[in-house]
């Protein structure tokens, strides 16, 4: 079909989005993993980033090869080393995110996904090894020969290690807090260097306001124990920057155990940030990706669901579980601000309900960022008439 590009610049547009401002209670954040992403969110009204997913840096192609090395080290001085050489690229990243949203609040979460999705397959690795070997049998010169078996040797050990790490069911798996409880050095790697760039900003006269946030948190004695080992990491770094930066640490609740602990959580937690893809996915019990090719496709075909779940928020079970994460953690820290950086947020119904539940802001991708301006307004103007 033929497209148009939006012209945000519209003179009528851009009043009815600012009678939008002067009326919504909702903040409207945007979900942003690079500075040109976060200038555009700007340009569009976001007022900060809701959400960056700093795994998404790594898979860059000069960056993967060093992740690797992380996962498949052998000893932890090689993966230390390994760590150490990402820190300059993400505080790069990190640096470039705060001059963009200057003087906006900044999430950044912490690594989230499997180890695993930054591996081959084994099965790629077990073909990699035949042609290897197949190849090594028309070999005559020995250079060559040492070469394919010192390739050979490290698929073989590349093998061994992607098997190792092999889970029935990833997504429940070794990821986020856990992952960093598994390999602290990333985590606190990723703190000091959100740390120093947040320092070099502050030093330039740039508004910082860094929020970390530690992903999949499921127990509350989990996010004491993270809390406390990135504090110290943050504090050796502004000391020693010579410069005092406020930041918060918070977590996002992905995870039903943690709706509903979540008065505990809050006595630690300087803010909640409800994941509701993962939310919805954990409470429904079902893979988005699976349903969404197959079952769902019936049920919301058939009548059996009027909405897609992970299109609008579930307002009887994942909003039920908001309602009572925002009650009782706005019981055990009054000032908890509270936002929702799942797609769901570019969503109007969906955000009708955050309305309702009391929710601080909406992150959602830069593009939907207007209709979650508008969308917000409606929902006040709802709630008043």
């Amino acid at each position: 079909l033929p497209t148009q590009i939006p012209d945000f610049n519209d003179p009528y547009l851009l009043k009815i989005l600012s009678w939008a401002d002067d009326i919504r209670v909702l903040g409207v954040r945007a979900n942003s993993d690079y500075p040109e992403d976060a200038l555009r969110a700007r340009q569009y009204g976001a007022k900060g980033i809701g959400l960056c997913r700093t795994e998404h840096m790594f898979f860059e192609e000069e960056r993967l090869p060093i992740m690797q090395k992380v996962i498949v080290a052998s000893t932890l001085a090689e993966r230390n080393e390994a760590i150490i050489r990402l820190m300059p690229m993400q505080r790069s990243d990190f640096e470039g995110l705060f001059r963009a949203m200057d003087g906006h609040p900044v999430i950044i979460r912490l690594l989230d996904p499997p180890l695993h999705e930054f591996l081959p397959s084994a099965h790629d690795l077990m073909m990699d090894l035949t042609d290897l070997k197949l190849r090594m049998q028309h070999l005559s010169n020995l250079k060559d020969l040492d070469q394919t078996l010192e390739e050979i040797e490290e698929k073989r050990s590349l093998l061994q290690r992607v098997e190792s790490l092999q889970e029935s069911n990833p997504m429940l798996g070794t990821r986020g807090v856990r992952l960093g409880m598994v390999i602290p050095g990333l985590y606190r790697m990723q703190v000091q260097a959100i740390l120093e760039a947040a320092c070099r900003c502050a030093v330039d006269g740039v508004d910082v306001s860094p929020e970390i946030m530690i992903p999949l948190v499921s127990h509350e004695n989990e996010f004491i124990k993270m809390r406390e080992s990135l504090e110290e990491k943050a504090n050796r770094v502004m000391e020693e920057h010579g410069v005092e930066v406020s930041y918060m640490i918070g977590t996002m609740i992905e995870i039903p155990r943690a709706a509903l602990t979540a008065g505990d959580i809050a006595k630690s937690a300087e803010f909640f940030s409800f994941g509701t893809n993962d939310l919805t996915q954990t409470t429904y019990g079902i893979s988005r990706d699976d349903a969404e090719t197959g079952f769902l496709v019936e049920y919301l075909q058939s009548g059996l669901l009027k909405e897609n779940p992970f299109t609008t928020i579930d307002a009887d079970g994942v909003g039920r579980l908001m309602q009572i994460a925002i009650k009782e953690g706005r019981a055990a820290r009054r000032k908890l601000n509270i936002g929702v950086c799942g797609e769901h947020g570019g969503d109007p119904k969906s955000i009708r309900l955050c309305h309702k539940l009391g929710v601080d802001y909406v992150s959602c991708s830069p593009f939907r960022v207007p209709i979650a301006r508008l969308a917000a307004a409606h929902a006040a103007l709802a709630d008043k008439g």
